[in-house]
């Protein structure tokens, strides 16, 4: 999700064939995980959120099987990483219907049609991809 690359992919050097092989090294520094985030978001996302959802798939990734998350854990923090953008979302929309019950307009933009159309279209706030 993070990436956007293939689960497989013979184009990356040997021993990254894998995209775990390929993602774990970017996963586990805080540092470096822009690299690891799919360069179509360009910058666009939460950046504690990405950590977090770092932070999951290394759990995802336990060596130990007992060690990983259940899908229900999985699916507990993914929904809670998203309530956090949902709350700033709102947030926002409550700014703006305070900004224009003052007489004030305010103009959040998010994305042009022009990025949209080269990322996809969007349905429920998500990039959705054609593969």
């Amino acid at each position: 999700m993070m990436s956007g690359q293939r689960a497989l992919d013979p184009n990356r050097p040997n021993g990254q064939l894998s995209l775990v092989d390929w993602a774990k090294p970017y996963l586990a520094d805080r540092r470096k995980l822009a690299r690891l985030m799919d360069p179509r978001f360009e910058g666009q996302y939460n950046s504690k959120q990405a950590l977090q959802a770092a932070q999951l798939t290394l759990n995802c990734l336990a060596g130990e099987p007992r060690s990983r998350p259940s899908m229900k854990e999985v699916v507990e923090t993914l929904e809670q990483i998203e309530s956090v953008k949902s709350r700033a979302r709102e947030a926002r929309g409550s700014g703006l219907s305070r900004d224009r019950e003052h007489g004030r307009s305010t103009v959040h933009q998010r994305s042009s049609p022009r990025s949209e159309a080269r990322h996809g279209s969007r349905a429920n706030g998500h990039a959705t991809k054609a593969r």
